[in-house]
Order: structure tokens, then sequence, then C-alpha cells
């Protein structure tokens, strides 16, 4: 069971995920969405490096989901090559509607596995379904982009809350599912110490909701 929790207690886990693409494709706008429930039409670029936290409950462990948000502009590379360090997970974020920031996903894919860990979680997030009508990428472009990289995927509107919450805890879960993994096969080889990533107190409270459907255009994730 897959769920979000508003409690503050200590988690199990503290994981790490990234929000990179464009500027302008709506990076800012889907965290706000996803940690706040919240949509702003008059967004501010992003300068540099925010993040937000949230709560949620995967099976029977708390998991603290640290999720970092950076510029797309070009000046702020120095920036997010070095706050890739660490992270578990990632989207990667295009406008439907421009084919350029399509046509830009090679590159942003090719400095995560750069700089990211080889067994990263990305997910690849085709946003602003709310103007599907102006759109230039089709759905079957960003599906058959993630299918041949290996990546899973989602089309997904900030604005009128589509597929928001599903994106990020999809991504959650299977971080979840191949940490749980890793922990299990060290337990068994008896040789590796258990990677328990205890989340440490943060002073940064973020109010969660509840997990509830919305509309789900077509969704692929690969199998591992």
């Amino acid at each position: 069971m897959l769920m979000a929790d508003s409690i503050d207690e200590e988690c199990d886990y503290l994981f790490k995920a990234v929000l990179i693409g464009d500027s302008g494709v709506g990076k800012s706008n889907l965290l706000s969405r996803f940690s706040k429930d919240e949509f702003r039409l008059d967004s501010k670029p992003t300068i540099g490096v925010e993040f937000a936290y949230r709560n949620i409950k995967v099976g029977d462990k708390l998991i603290k989901a640290q999720i970092w948000d950076t510029a797309g502009q070009e000046r702020f590379r120095a920036i997010t090559s070095s706050y890739y360090r660490g992270a578990l997970g990632a989207i990667l974020v295009y406008d439907i509607t421009r084919k350029l920031s399509f046509e830009n996903v090679s590159k942003w894919l090719r400095e995560l596995r750069e700089y990211g860990n080889s067994d990263m979680v990305i997910v690849l997030a085709g946003n602003k379904l709310d103007l599907s009508h102006s759109r230039e990428v089709s759905e079957e472009e960003g599906k058959n982009f993630a299918e041949t990289e290996g990546l899973c995927f989602m089309e997904t509107s900030a604005l009128e809350n589509v597929n928001v919450e599903r994106v990020f805890l999809d991504m959650i879960s299977k971080i979840h599912q191949i940490t749980s993994q890793k922990i299990l096969e060290a337990k068994l080889d008896e040789t590796i110490p258990s990677p328990s990533l205890h989340a440490a107190k943060q002073t940064i409270h973020i109010d969660d909701h509840e997990v509830t459907a919305t509309k789900q255009p077509s969704y692929y994730c690969c199998s591992n």
C-alpha cells in the first residue's frame, strides 16, 4: 500500500530525488502540486536549487521524500551537476507543447547518467497535458523514447492535477523496491552494512494530502 502520511514522526528512509528539464516546462509547479497541492500561474523561474519534503507510506515503512528542483538555464549547470549526488530517483520533464524541450531530453538524460547513480529510477514526464490542443510532441513519441531508454513514462498536468501524485509516488515506490532488495542482499551476504537511511530531523514541514485517483492518460514503465 502506498499513501501519503502527514504524521510527523521518525522516518524509516530518506529518499532524495531530483526534477530536471528545460526552463519553463513546469518542474516547480509539479513539485508545488505534489508537496503542497498548489499551482501558481505567476510562477517565476527557479534560481539555483529549491527543495521540498513529503512523507510517504509504502507498506509498513514511512519514507521522507526529499525532492530537489533546479533551474533549467545553462548558467546554473555548475550547481546542478553536483546536486545529483545521492539522488535515488529523477523525474525528467518536458513540455508537450514545446518540441525543443523534448529534443533536449536526450541531453538531460546523458547528464543524469553521467552524474547520477547507475540504478537511479528515472521517469520521463510530458507536462502541460491541459494544453494538449497545442501539443507539438505526441504521446507516442514520449512513450517510444522512454521505452528505448528503459525509462518510466507518464503525461501530466500540474494545472489540472493530472497524474502528478502518480508520477512521484510510482517513482518513490520503485526506489523503495530497489532499496529493499539491496538490504535483503546485504543481509544474505552478511558482508555489506545495511544501508539504513533514517531521515534526520528537519525544520521544514510540508502538509500532506490523501492520495486520490485523477484522470489517468497512458502510463508506461519499464520492467526490471
